[in-house]
């Protein structure tokens, strides 16, 4: 199965991606009273780089719109190849909002999946990523694969580290629930990593993803796990 075109990456945010941002931030903050913190950490204009913790589905959901610039996202190409009216319907609800189909695999496909991220960037978009690669079940941080960095130092866009507080607590009817913890989004400073000029490229990169990490666990207090997280498959 051949990955899709990286062409496809440039797609931009349509009609329906602002029309949904503009209904799910007030029914966001009648659910889960989300606590928006540094939003202006994220510039204005160029390629940004959000590089974010991930504890549940909600996350891809809650980024979108909690950002004051439009998100984008890599989503299973399964949402893209469905046959019928649904699938129809769901290819294009997913192209409206700018998703991009990426194979969930290794080798070549993987590296598809970063190319496209690397377009979007280069398109002077922003695009969110969880250097994780799954959601963490155990609520620690785990170790963060290099494909983030790549793009970063692929690109040059700005890397803005996100910390997210309380997703991994939601479950149905819980905003019901007196007393609720509310979820937070901070978005952290920009990383600066003008210090790097001149560096090997691998020793570049593997500093991108530990500053990175670092930058997250300072945003969200989690442990560090020291380790690669395992135990997710989405």
């Amino acid at each position: 199965m051949t990955a899709p075109a990286p062409a496809r990456a440039t797609t931009r945010p349509g009609f329906i991606y602002f029309l949904g941002r503009l209904v799910l931030r007030p029914l966001f903050w009648i659910l889960y009273r989300p606590r928006i913190v540094g939003r202006g950490n994220v510039p204005a204009r160029g390629p940004v780089l959000l590089a974010s913790n991930h504890l549940a589905s909600l996350d891809t959901v809650i980024i979108p719109t909690s950002a004051a610039r439009p998100v984008q996202f890599l989503i299973k190409s399964s949402y893209f190849t469905r046959s019928g009216v649904i699938g129809r319907f769901m290819r294009w609800f997913f192209t409206s909002i700018g998703g991009v189909p990426v194979y969930r695999a290794t080798g070549r496909d993987a590296r598809a999946a970063l190319d496209a991220g690397a377009s979007i960037l280069r398109a002077g978009s922003v695009f969110a990523v969880f250097p994780e690669g799954t959601r963490s079940r155990d609520g620690r941080l785990h170790e963060g694969h290099g494909g983030a960095a790549w793009m970063a130092y692929d690109t040059g866009a700005t890397v803005v580290p996100v910390g997210l507080i309380g997703t991994g607590t939601i479950r149905p009817l819980s905003h019901l629930v007196p007393g609720r913890p509310r979820i937070e989004v901070r978005f952290g400073e920009p990383l600066d990593l003008s210090d790097l000029d001149g560096v090997p490229a691998g020793k570049v990169r593997r500093e991108i993803t530990e500053r990175t990490m670092s930058a997250i666990a300072a945003l969200t207090g989690q442990e560090r796990s020291g380790q690669v997280n395992a135990s997710s498959r989405d």
